[in-house]
């Protein structure tokens, strides 16, 4: 599915498993926290919890913004 919305606009794959985004084709990669919570980590303090959940966002905005020619990981 990412490589057919890849070919309307840029996507970013935000996955615990670099190798099987690779596998599927997705061309901006960034890697998450863990496979249960990819987007945070519930034993954190609620503060830094909520850095790390828009350090992981502003880094996927950053990939939709750069320019690629391959599959990146970011």
């Amino acid at each position: 599915m990412v490589k057919e919305i890849e070919k309307v606009m840029p996507v970013v794959h935000i996955a615990t498993v670099v190798p099987i985004s690779k596998t599927v084709g997705a061309n901006r990669i960034v890697p998450a926290v863990a496979i249960p919570h990819p987007l945070g980590n519930p034993t954190m303090q609620p503060a830094e919890e909520k850095y790390l959940r828009r350090q992981l966002v502003e880094k996927a905005l950053r990939a939709l913004q750069t320019k690629i020619d391959d599959q990146t990981v970011f």
